[in-house]
């Protein structure tokens, strides 16, 4: 990270959603993380708790609600070109209500758990999905110099 210097910390949801062997993913279609797979979230309002944020995000970007969340993991994002961290908070779902839409952020697909489009997601996707998709809780460190370039890492299941 950066030493003693305090960075801007953001605290973000991200949710996935699974059921049996296929995952929901949203393709960004704008913002940060544009043009690339990932969980739905975002960032966390003043007055709401993480899971109330997921759980908001989650029906902004697809419609859709979830009753069953649980918290799986914890991953912190230092970012050097805009001087940010991202503490997020991720949370898995199965059971879901609503009807999948598109909306103007996000394009939701279910994709075979097999065959994840790991070339259209974040680079620390591929290390830490493989403990989400065992049913493991993870934690994680990773520095990018800019979205697409990851500098370092640090993934390890928690329990």
């Amino acid at each position: 990270m950066h030493g003693s210097k305090v960075l801007p910390l953001h605290k973000k949801s991200r949710l996935l959603i699974r059921q049996s062997d296929k995952l929901l993913l949203g393709y960004k279609k704008r913002g940060f993380g544009a043009s690339k797979y990932n969980g739905f979230g975002g960032k966390q309002e003043e007055n709401e708790t993480i899971l109330e944020c997921a759980q908001r995000e989650l029906f902004e970007e697809s419609g859709l609600t979830c009753t069953d969340l649980k918290e799986v993991g914890n991953l912190l994002f230092d970012f050097d070109d805009t001087q940010t961290q991202l503490r997020v908070t991720v949370f898995s779902g199965h059971t879901i209500f609503g009807n999948l839409v598109e909306t103007d952020e996000m394009k939701p697909q279910w994709f075979d758990i097999n065959a994840l489009p790991y070339d259209q997601m974040w680079q620390d996707d591929v290390l830490w999905y493989p403990y989400y998709l065992k049913q493991k809780k993870f934690e994680g460190i990773f520095r990018f110099k800019d979205e697409d370039v990851m500098l370092t890492h640090f993934v390890r299941q928690t329990e």
